[in-house]
């Protein structure tokens, strides 16, 4: 899994042996997708964001968000709210977990979360995150790290913010090229992710833009950044992480992937939710949308596991 014996950076005293890393990903980026992302050369995982309220609650949700096997550390557990004393409550709690990394979501755009102060919601208070930076890196063990968005399209103030996470003892900023507004439309800014890495000694991560292997050279070369971080792009063609663009990937590859894929989301979920939750990687895996709506219908429907895979074959004959 380690290109060579020189980590390309460190987080803190953690060593990152790669450039380029899968982003957590609400609904996403759960332990079944992580750890293939992870076993195909993602540099590090990230888990899907927890909400610290319900860290500190008897919810069940937490353990199976958080949820790693060693083999994929160093490992990231992300957590976001709005309240500094409660970030770091639940910082402490899931610390006991073991992670190697504990990340602050200051970029989720999403309604819901933002406009409760939370996420990209977080951005417009910079004392709050002064506040929440200062009281994790003074009492954590594991650095503590952010993920930011350019801030709200009339605020854009990721270099401040940027600078605040470094002075209150963060140990590497990752920074998704749009607005809160721009949700994931638009052209992601690269220049912004360029200006951050040249505010900061930190690593920093850019995000945004990135969808095949030439896209990871050109960021890196246009913004100097550390390593690349891919969410969308990475979901229907994990193989990113290999080297490889959606249309080079071996078809055994292919096959071995979307097989371990599937068995590992039924071990981890059962046979019914497995499946079902399958399916969304499924219609990316498959490039489903080349086929017409009844074979899709056909492929996507509820069936054994095994006969499922028999049919993913019978398309991979055929493709």
């Amino acid at each position: 899994m380690k290109d060579d014996l020189t980590p390309k950076f460190l987080i803190r005293d953690v060593p990152i042996y790669g450039d380029t890393i899968l982003a957590p990903m609400d609904g996403y980026s759960d332990w079944p997708f992580r750890s293939i992302c992870r076993a195909l050369g993602s540099a590090m995982s990230y888990t899907e964001f927890v909400k610290v309220e319900k860290i500190l609650s008897r919810s069940k949700e937490p353990a199976k968000r958080l949820y790693f096997e060693d083999v994929e550390r160093p490992v990231t557990f992300q957590i976001y709210g709005d309240d500094p004393d409660l970030i770091l409550k639940a910082a402490l709690k899931v610390q006991e977990l073991n992670p190697d990394i504990i990340d602050i979501n200051m970029g989720c755009p999403a309604k819901s979360i933002a406009d409760r102060g939370a996420g990209v919601g977080m951005m417009p208070t910079p004392l709050k995150i002064a506040r929440t930076f200062r009281k994790l890196t003074a009492a954590l063990n594991a650095p503590v790290t952010g993920k930011i968005r350019l801030g709200w399209d009339r605020n854009r103030n990721y270099k401040l913010i940027a600078r605040i996470v470094e002075e209150e003892g963060g140990s590497l900023i990752a920074i998704h090229g749009r607005t809160k507004e721009q949700r994931y439309s638009g052209n992601a800014d690269w220049d912004a992710i360029a200006e951050v890495k040249s505010t900061v000694r930190i690593p920093v991560v850019g995000s945004g833009d990135v969808r095949t292997v030439a896209d990871i050279q050109r960021m890196k070369q246009h913004t100097n950044c550390d390593a690349v971080m891919i969410g969308r792009g990475a979901i229907a063609n994990p193989w990113i992480f290999a080297g490889y663009d959606r249309d080079q990937v071996p078809h055994g590859l292919l096959q071995e992937t979307v097989r371990e894929h599937l068995q590992k989301s039924i071990q981890f979920y059962g046979e019914e939710d497995g499946q079902r939750l399958f399916r969304k990687y499924a219609v990316q895996y498959l490039l489903l949308r080349t086929l017409d709506r009844q074979a899709r219908k056909e492929i996507l429907k509820e069936r054994p596991a095994g006969e499922f895979l028999q049919l993913l074959n019978q398309v991979y004959a055929v493709m």
